[in-house]
């Protein structure tokens, strides 16, 4: 019998290390095989490999949620899901964000595949260091949730406020923060983010980057941006880190994978925003409730947020699936 390092045993966050490496290794291997294989050469991602690839990842969180089931209960598998639809949901909103970013650049559809994979990895450390420091907030201070409980609703009454403003890329702080103080290339070097370049001051090589390398910074502070609203919306939901973490990557991964699919059809989801704000008002409110009408049981806000993200789908579906017919000249008024 094969005997495990003891320390595969310890302690980490609540859960063993066993469990932590067996949910990592599983997700770089799906890493190396997207990059390594299925996207190793430059090419444009079409719907229909988004479709199959968003699948995967899709059939992929379901059976860890089975396996959630199956060794911490279905409690905890519900709040899996639940913290899974919730992440999911909100993610949405980064596509819009992300498509706005790959627009400004004029970056080609074959190179948008390489700055959604490095984000994908940036995400992976980001969110971990921010869910370890939200976990320990949670367990030393439990009022904590309240303050997350009152930003939560903040925002969602912002986005509701909010939701028809277009954002201007070129407005961004960081994106002049970056323009200031790096040599920046006036044109795209293929999938490069740093070329080097003769200095037009005194003729010197040096390093310059690539707008391409803005690009992939600016995608990283979206998914900053957003994990400040949707990790404590799903702390709302569990305390678990474990359960938080595995929800919150299965979701953002499945959804980068689906991105080629959605870019094609922005447009549709006019309205989601809306139901994504109505997610977050509810999900607030939750934390407030639990001392006047107890817990919520977790299938009731996972069908409470699957009602309002379909609803928010449909309904936006519905409205922007036909456009307004011109009148027909010589007809009547």
């Amino acid at each position: 019998m094969v005997m495990l390092p003891e320390f595969l045993f310890d302690i980490v966050l609540g859960k063993p290390a066993w469990m932590w490496a067996l949910f990592l290794g599983v997700v770089l291997a799906v890493l190396v095989l997207d990059l390594g294989v299925l996207n190793k050469d430059q090419k444009e991602i079409g719907v229909a490999e988004s479709l199959k690839l968003s699948s995967f990842y899709f059939a992929l969180a379901v059976a860890f949620g089975g396996w959630v089931w199956w060794t911490m209960g279905s409690p905890s598998a519900i709040e899996y899901f639940t913290g899974f639809m919730i992440e999911w949901s909100l993610s949405l909103d980064n596509i819009f964000a992300i498509s706005m970013i790959f627009t400004y650049f004029a970056v080609p559809r074959r190179h948008q595949h390489r700055v959604l994979f490095w984000g994908i990895l940036g995400v992976i450390v980001m969110r971990g260091a921010m869910i370890a420091l939200g976990a320990a907030l949670v367990s030393q201070f439990s009022w904590v949730l309240y303050i997350f409980g009152a930003f939560l609703l903040v925002t969602g009454l912002k986005m509701l406020w909010m939701a028809d403003r277009e954002e201007n890329v070129g407005d961004n702080p960081v994106l002049g923060f970056l323009r200031k103080r790096l040599r920046v290339t006036d044109r795209l070097h293929g999938e490069r983010f740093w070329v080097r370049q003769a200095d037009p001051a005194d003729g010197k090589l040096v390093w310059f980057a690539t707008p391409l390398f803005l690009c992939l910074v600016l995608v990283e502070a979206v998914d900053l941006i957003f994990a400040i609203d949707s990790v404590p919306a799903i702390f709302a939901i569990t305390q678990d880190p474990f359960i938080v973490y595995t929800s919150n990557i299965f979701a953002i991964l499945g959804l980068r994978a689906l991105y080629f699919a959605l870019a094609a059809m922005i447009h549709r989801f006019k309205y989601l925003k809306y139901a994504l704000a109505l997610v977050l008002v509810f999900i607030g409110m939750k934390i407030f409730l639990v001392n006047i009408i107890g817990k919520f049981p977790p299938a009731l806000s996972l069908g409470v947020t699957f009602g309002l993200i379909a609803g928010g789908i449909a309904y936006s579906l519905w409205r922007t699936g036909s456009p307004p017919r011109a009148a027909t000249p010589g007809a009547r008024q």
